[in-house]
């Protein structure tokens, strides 16, 4: 198969350290975070992450990594902690948000996240199903 110019290199891993990964979310995530993590993810986050979190926004293009698909279930994969990380370091071509958003509204940020993603199917429930 031909690879075409414009074709987005695989992102490498993203590796959190452990430590920053066990952080827990001192946020509940109610309504008043995800609507909060929502305005700045629409300010934000949208013109690279896209409307729904796909990684489709009006910058992706201009970019050379694929900005990730926050819709995808493998995001439950990672904790809170990692998110936040994530959010607050950066790399590029994302930028780091310590400087510009609170460390609130980076957690706000990570509830409003959760919402994109399918929270995938836990193995003894899909056995249940079956029967």
């Amino acid at each position: 198969a031909a690879f075409s110019q414009d074709a987005k290199k695989p992102d490498e891993e993203w590796k959190v350290p452990a430590r920053a990964a066990k952080k827990k979310n001192p946020t509940p995530a109610d309504n008043k975070s995800i609507a909060r993590g929502k305005t700045v993810y629409t300010k934000e986050c949208q013109s690279c992450h896209g409307d729904t979190g796909r990684g489709d926004g009006p910058k992706a293009k201009e970019i050379e990594k694929h900005p990730g698909n926050l819709t995808d279930p493998k995001m439950w994969d990672q904790t809170d902690g990692a998110l936040y990380y994530k959010t607050t370091e950066g790399k590029k071509p994302m930028p780091e948000f310590s400087k510009t958003l609170t460390d609130n509204e980076r957690w706000d940020v990570v509830n409003y996240m959760r919402t994109l993603a399918p929270k995938p199917k836990k193995a003894e429930d899909k056995v249940a199903e079956k029967k």
